[in-house]
């Protein structure tokens, strides 16, 4: 039984429902998170496996509410040894998203577990 490697990204929801942040922007926060995570952790196995099936790459992004909630999440992840980059954008030095290094699916899903799948409604 093959195990499935996954990368999560968690995106605060507040930046585009209340402080007015585009689409664009959110993705870029995204994708500055999963670039910094798979270069600092290059080297790590499950990464390797994950990078070397392109075509095939699972990535997960979820909503969370707030950066509160976001700060929450990186010290419950870093209390259980799980490796992931917190993105703080600059200049502004606000935390906005994290993204887990790739791992297999059942080794994290009890952290983000309780998080949904982002979502947004465009008008």
């Amino acid at each position: 039984m093959s195990t499935t490697i996954v990368q999560y990204v968690l995106l605060r929801s507040d930046l585009l429902k209340d402080l007015g942040w585009s689409i664009g922007s959110l993705v870029a926060q995204a994708c500055h998170a999963s670039s910094a995570v798979l270069h600092l952790f290059k080297d790590d196995e499950c990464t390797v496996q994950y990078l070397n099936d392109l075509d095939n790459m699972h990535k997960v992004v979820l909503e969370v509410p707030d950066e509160e909630s976001l700060k929450k999440i990186s010290n419950k992840l870093k209390e259980n040894s799980i490796d992931h980059k917190l993105w703080i954008e600059q200049p502004e030095n606000i935390p906005t998203c994290l993204a887990l290094k790739p791992y297999p699916k059942e080794a994290v899903k009890k952290f983000v577990g309780k998080f949904k799948l982002y979502k947004t409604t465009l008008e």
